[in-house]
């Protein structure tokens, strides 16, 4: 639902839409025409407007008719009849009845509407000659699939289902992380953990680990939250443009850079895998295995992967933090100015980051930590045999 109501709001469809823009025009366009008043008071200087524009006009045409007839046999005997017709002076005369038939014209209501006409279509041609049209395949699936047939109603309509569901499952995750807390005080402050303790412990931290896995840790969103402009004397405003969005989770990711021809990404998500998902599960098994299975105990991977490890707790972190800042800068920079040269020319944008964390972020978290915790524990109650 969120990411459909992303690509609702995306620029495309909005700031950088031709159609948007069009549909803008002509509103403006017909509201200024609806109030075109030719009244008494406007007659006389529009009249007067008129009158002088057709008498340069006129005196242009004068001057070139000569001009080119002036070559030619023929072309003499034309301006001779011309002049001794006064050809040019009747039409002089006859400028003031022109102005009053053009003002006329203008103040008849069926010929603004065919001027409204006449500039839209041009519009139209201009903005159909110059910009790259729209492809609404997906902004028309979502409309379909929610029942709406306006792009406002499917956004409000999203926007309340999100809020509804958010606050559903606040309780779940603050209930969760309450949870890991809990545990997590218990492996520091408990001094009669047995064995099933530890084991269970160790099962809510891998839950802790599948959750963090799969839910996005981070979201990453640039927009324009709201920008207005002045387009002849109208105000234009335009909300919630969303130039980038992008949320996934450790796993999408890795899926993702694992699939791309390039070293350096292929390189990274395979630092991701190894420090996300199989450097966690591996220790997460050597402790399980520690606990209840006495002759592997000594065996130098267990060894290294329950005491050897702790160092490395938090470098999954550090890793994810690494990727997320990679995939969501270079994300903005490339998907933004893919966007704007696809439609538009000459045209600089600065953009700005907000982002939130997740979820997902929290449990990978808890899980990092209650895992660090099992692995301290583990390594005082075998000292404490040691002792003995």
């Amino acid at each position: 639902m969120k990411e459909d109501l992303v690509e609702l709001s995306k620029i495309k469809y909005g700031l950088f839409n031709v159609d948007e823009w069009k549909g803008l025009l002509s509103n403006i366009i017909t509201k200024k025409i609806e109030e075109f008043d030719v009244g008494e008071a406007n007659k006389e200087v529009l009249r007067k407007k008129i009158t002088d524009f057709l008498n340069v006009v006129l005196a242009d045409f004068e001057d070139r008719y000569y001009e080119e007839n002036s070559s030619s046999l023929s072309g003499l005997f034309k301006s001779a009849v011309a002049k001794v017709t006064s050809t040019f002076d009747h039409m002089k005369k006859d400028i003031p009845k022109f102005a009053d038939q053009i003002v006329n014209f203008l103040d008849e209501e069926k010929n603004r509407e065919a001027l409204r006409g006449y500039i839209l279509d041009r519009i139209d041609d201009y903005a159909d000659r110059t910009f790259a049209e729209t492809d609404y395949t997906s902004y028309n699936e979502i409309l379909s699939k929610y029942g709406f047939s306006e792009r406002s109603e499917v956004r409000q309509a999203l926007m309340k289902d999100i809020e509804s569901i958010n606050k559903q499952v606040r309780p779940w995750k603050i209930g969760l992380l309450v949870i890991a807390f809990i545990i997590g005080i218990l492996l520091i402050y408990s001094s009669g953990l047995t064995k099933i303790d530890l084991l269970i412990a160790s099962v809510i931290s891998f839950v802790f680990l599948i959750i963090g896995l799969y839910l996005p840790m981070i979201e990453i969103d640039a927009r324009i939250s709201n920008m207005k402009l002045q387009l002849l004397g109208e105000s234009v405003s335009f909300y919630d443009q969303v130039l980038f969005y992008k949320s996934k989770s450790i796993l999408e990711v890795v899926a993702l850079m694992m699939t791309k021809a390039r070293l350096d990404l292929i390189f990274v998500g395979l630092l991701v895998l190894c420090f996300s998902v199989l450097f966690p599960i591996s220790k997460l098994i050597s402790s399980v295995i520690y606990i209840f299975n006495e002759p592997t105990r000594k065996r130098p991977f267990i060894q290294f992967m329950v005491f050897k490890t702790g160092k490395w707790s938090m470098a999954d972190v550090l890793v994810i933090a690494i990727f997320m800042a990679y995939i969501g800068f270079d994300g903005i920079i490339t998907e933004q100015m893919n966007q704007v040269e696809s439609m538009m020319k000459n045209l600089d944008i600065l953009t700005t980051n907000n982002s939130a964390l997740l979820f997902g972020f929290f449990a990978f978290t808890a899980f990092v930590i209650l895992s660090l915790l099992i692995s301290q524990r583990i390594d005082k109650v075998a000292m404490a045999r040691k002792l003995k």
